[in-house]
């Protein structure tokens, strides 16, 4: 294996990191004197201390792998490193900024929390919807049957970018980012809609809306105004009255039972595994390995830094998703 030789400089531009609106309080107060924001902390998710970034694996191990996976139905998990080319950053790569992941239990129990949530991700929300499917997902939708007959794809993201590249069937494991559901009575309803009604109750923030999504794009972790939330207004849900969440998991929270069962079902209809670009960390991902390994099902992990389920693969590639992809699809 090699080093990789890239800058960052190299990389897609920035798009709106969604990580960054799920982060939780630092220990100072939220908006100047006052208490700070309570409910269950997580500890900081960053680059995996003394990991290996940026290998690649030699072209025989890559050609192995196909050879492992041709001709036999091939469920598919991604992470978020699948994203990383539409300029969606990851949690765990190495260019990954420390962060702790604000929790469902914080969310639903404290206003400031979901102030401060909401805030920010209206600052993102015309960045992040802006996201197209990078070179990976085009080249996941394209595969050839006769070269790699994905049946499904799994996905722990959240942004939507394998529908729009083509991808069928897709089970969205954490949800979606672009419609919001409603802790109460369960309505679902659009984000972009959201976005426009918190806008028209926020006109001050929405004056200064092209001037702080950009901040927010060049800024490590955000735009430090944008933290200063405890007069951002946020509607109820419409219907009920109830309190209105984006419609993904947060920390804390479990996936929706009919959508881990289809995903358990997609990988009992397959023969192999191949997971692309999850470090594999949180046992919602973790499970279906294990799975695989239980129903003696090979199992491929493509990802660039260390994944907790390295010891369990039967082939771990390293490299660039969409080189990977390529060299297969010239198989």
């Amino acid at each position: 294996m090699s080093s990789d030789p890239r800058t960052p400089a190299g990389r897609a531009g920035p798009a709106a990191d969604v990580g960054r609106w799920f982060a939780t309080a630092t220990s100072r107060p939220l908006d100047g004197p006052g208490p700070t924001r309570g409910g269950p902390r997580l500890p900081a998710w960053g680059p995996m201390e003394g990991a290996h970034y940026g290998l690649r694996s030699a072209p025989e191990e890559v050609a192995a792998a196909l050879e492992l996976l041709r001709d036999r139905p091939v469920a598919v998990l991604t992470g978020a490193g699948m994203s990383t080319g539409s300029g969606l950053p990851d949690y765990r790569g190495r260019d990954a900024v420390p962060r702790s992941p604000m929790t469902y239990q914080e969310f639903m129990g404290h206003d400031l929390a979901r102030r401060r949530y909401w805030a920010r991700s209206t600052v993102g929300w015309e960045q992040f919807r802006g996201a197209r499917p990078g070179r990976a997902h085009l080249l996941l939708a394209a595969l050839s049957p006769a070269v790699l007959p994905v049946t499904a794809v799994i996905t722990q993201n959240v942004d939507g970018l394998h529908q729009a590249a083509g991808s069928s069937p897709v089970i969205d494991l954490h949800g979606r980012l672009d419609r919001v559901r409603c802790q109460s009575c369960g309505t679902l309803s659009s984000r972009a809609a959201l976005h426009s009604r918190m806008l028209t109750m926020n006109p001050e923030l929405a004056a200064r809306l092209p001037d702080l999504a950009a901040d927010a794009a060049q800024a490590p972790d955000g735009d430090a105004e944008v933290d200063r939330t405890s007069s951002f207004r946020y509607p109820p849900c419409p219907l009920c009255g109830g309190i209105l969440k984006p419609d993904v998991v947060f920390f804390g929270e479990s996936a929706r039972r009919e959508v881990v069962d289809e995903a358990f079902a997609a990988l009992e209809a397959a023969s192999a595994l191949l997971v692309l670009g999850s470090s594999l960390t949180v046992q919602s991902g973790l499970r279906f390995v294990r799975a695989a390994g239980r129903q003696r099902k090979p199992v491929v992990i493509l990802n660039d830094g260390p994944t907790r389920a390295d010891p369990e693969a039967a082939l771990r590639l390293h490299g660039r998703i969409e080189e990977v992809l390529a060299d297969w699809a010239g198989a």
